[in-house]
């Protein structure tokens, strides 16, 4: 959000949130075929679907896309989980030593931890045996959201006005702009992620109502909290630090 400004920022998030519900809407179709409600043939995820309806040759070429960009958003977990842990440890430093301790901290056991942990998870069979950790990861994830959105908001009544420019964080060049502009709508991208495994997540409702019915109502409502919590993180963190708005909103406030 602040990166894009005020305007390209909330248009950004709603962009993505659109072509998320959409795509994931198409999605839900393919699960029966060859009819989306009472077709006898299931297609248990993205690539089945592909095959079934595209044919053999194009599966191969979805597979690939599908191994690629897992791939990248494995990265940026395992990226985003290090920079977290470490944003833990820092703040704990800073109110132990003061703002001007040397709190570094190397990442890479944090990397290896979370890979172990990936390693484990994913000899589970199907997301039947991991409901637990859905659960779980809504908990956290309403918390991170809840409390970022409250600790901005509070931060811009403290301030007493709303920080924040049409344009954004003011760059050096052009080119600089230009590659944390890229970062952020990158950012944005990572954050609906969703239509990845909507077809694995669809295995495992129940019938009836037809199960692409069931799927359309969870994804809108599950998009529209998402957005509304987006939009709510980065707007009020962008109020409440403007040009300083740190890329990780709870160490903000956690480390000052």
């Amino acid at each position: 959000m602040a990166q894009l400004g005020w305007i390209a920022g909330p248009l950004a998030m709603l962009c993505f949130a659109s072509i998320t519900l959409v795509s994931t809407f198409l999605l839900c179709d393919c699960y029966r075929s060859p009819h989306p409600e009472f077709g006898p043939a299931r297609n248990r995820s993205y690539l089945e679907a592909v095959h079934t309806t595209l044919g053999k040759s194009k599966a191969f070429l979805g597979g690939l896309f599908v191994q690629v960009g897992l791939y990248g958003t494995s990265i940026a977990y395992v990226v985003a989980s290090d920079t977290s842990m470490r944003a833990i440890q820092k703040s704990n430093c800073y109110h132990k030593q003061g703002r001007e301790a040397a709190c570094e901290y190397e990442g890479t056991l944090y990397i290896l931890l979370f890979g172990a942990v990936q390693l484990v998870l994913s000899q589970l069979p199907d997301f039947h045996n991991i409901q637990w950790l859905s659960i779980l990861a809504a908990i956290m994830s309403f918390a991170y959201s809840i409390i970022g959105f409250a600790l901005g908001f509070a931060q811009v009544i403290g301030n007493g006005y709303v920080k924040g420019t049409i344009a954004g964080v003011t760059a050096y060049s052009a080119a600089d702009k230009l590659w944390k502009v890229s970062q952020a709508i990158g950012d944005i991208a990572f954050a609906f992620p969703y239509s990845l495994i909507v077809m694995e997540i669809q295995d495992t409702l129940k019938s009836p109502p037809s199960e692409n019915k069931t799927m359309k109502k969870a994804t809108a409502i599950g998009i529209v909290i998402t957005t509304f919590l987006y939009l709510g993180c980065g707007g009020f963190g962008y109020a409440a630090f403007g040009d300083k708005t740190p890329g990780n909103l709870l160490t903000g406030f956690g480390f000052f």
